[in-house]
């Protein structure tokens, strides 16, 4: 395209979201004087993992909540990692709980996430908020008092409130999510499925994959692989949305390549993570506000 593409700020609107965290927190401390707290579990001592906990930790305190951190070791076992879990789902103090993944390759990463209470499970990693996301609809309005809050998966959650705010229209679209993992491409898809798109996946077994990608509408990018959507895999005029960050702060797409052709795409950094952690940590305070209702 000769036109320079949108950029989805998703560091501007991150912004918007953690300030409206911060007064549903400070109506909790008036009327209830409660603190919301988000536990975060290490396992391990992977640095990567470290830092995202440290920055979810700092998130957290901008909004007026707590965090704790919980440290367990690279030796740890699946029983003790339940264990760890089970004693902060019964803790009144904490809100949510934040599995940070991944887990040892001994861990059962589905049986731990899984253990999390649904109304704990802040990252939206478990089945029941993952079904509940796929069969009931997701959405970011105010959550309904009577009934308890679903919570939709962080990653793709952020990006379908990115695109909300930007006005992007998904009614009929075609859109190719690259990526099937639990976490981001299967509830990406069915996040998108719900707002009326029309949704291909493409996978690592995938066939021709720049072909199908050329047909979407809408491009989401979550495949762990740098720079690896080339800008010729893009339809002109496409919204590109990368769920990638790699090694050199580079993401999942081409960028350069890619914005010749689209109309709007994130950058990276600044794009889908703040998006991330600002969903976590808004979900957190909607826990907790749902929690202070039914005592």
């Amino acid at each position: 395209m000769s036109q320079q593409p949108i950029l989805l700020d998703g560091k501007a609107v991150a912004q918007q979201v953690l300030e409206q965290c911060a007064l549903r927190v400070a109506e909790l401390k008036r009327q209830a004087g409660i603190v919301p707290v988000l536990a975060a579990i290490l396992v391990g001592d992977d640095p990567a993992s470290a830092t995202y906990v440290k920055m979810k930790g700092k998130r957290c305190e901008e909004v007026g909540m707590r965090s704790q951190s919980v440290y367990m070791p690279a030796s740890t076992t699946t029983q003790e990692l339940l264990a760890k879990i089970r004693q902060l789902a019964d803790d009144p103090t904490v809100a949510g709980i934040l599995l940070q993944h991944p887990v040892p390759k001994q861990i059962d990463e589905r049986a731990a996430f899984d253990a999390i209470p649904a109304i704990k499970d802040v990252d939206g990693v478990g089945v029941t908020n993952y079904g509940s996301v796929a069969l009931l609809g997701f959405t970011h309005s105010t959550p309904n008092p009577e009934t308890e809050p679903i919570h939709g998966c962080c990653t793709p959650a952020g990006i379908m409130r990115l695109l909300a705010h930007y006005n992007v229209p998904l009614r009929g679209k075609h859109a190719v999510v690259i990526g099937r993992s639990p976490i981001l491409g299967k509830p990406m898809a069915a996040m998108l499925l719900n707002a009326d798109c029309t949704v291909t996946v493409c996978h690592s077994r995938t066939v021709d994959l720049p072909s199908i990608v050329r047909l979407g509408d809408i491009v989401v990018a979550a495949v762990g692989r740098a720079k690896f959507v080339q800008g010729d895999w893009i339809k002109e005029g496409a919204i590109v949305v990368d769920a990638g960050y790699n090694v050199g702060n580079v993401g999942d797409v081409d960028f350069e390549a890619c914005a010749a052709r689209a109309s709007m795409i994130t950058p990276v950094p600044g794009g889908v993570g703040p998006m991330t952690i600002a969903t976590l940590i808004d979900q957190t305070s909607i826990a907790a506000a749902w929690m202070n209702r039914t005592r």
